[in-house]
């Protein structure tokens, strides 16, 4: 099964491009890019389809633009992309060592980060 959305017209297998609805209310047929997710009520068309659409005397066609030419990612984008993978891969920097144990109060225990240990005195 292909996850492409196809078509809606019968007997037409070509990808589909744009999405049409219907506003009952206005009379009005909107033909706007392929909608996210494919609706009950949205009908998907292919570009001969979407160019040949007509709708009922006293209708309206309303055409959004699509962005089908949508440029893809540049070179900058691609450079980026690049960089930030080569940052993730980079091993993190090492720290200072903070020592465990503290001598500032002998009697109450050393501080090892937020916890305190005790040490039992004999």
């Amino acid at each position: 099964m292909s996850l492409a959305r196809r078509c809606s017209r019968t007997a037409c297998g070509r990808p589909a491009v744009n999405t049409l609805t219907y506003v009952y209310a206005d009379q009005t047929a909107v033909l706007g890019p392929l909608a996210t997710y494919a609706e009950p009520h949205a009908y998907d068309l292919c570009d001969t389809h979407s160019e040949r659409l007509s709708a009922p005397r006293g209708w309206e066609v309303l055409r959004l633009a699509s962005d089908q030419k949508a440029p893809g990612p540049s070179s900058d984008d691609l450079l980026a992309l690049a960089d930030a993978v080569r940052e993730a891969a980079r091993p993190a920097p090492t720290q200072a060592a903070v020592p465990l144990h503290s001598t500032d109060d002998p009697t109450r225990g050393a501080k090892r980060g937020h916890l305190r240990v005790l040490t039992s005195t004999d």
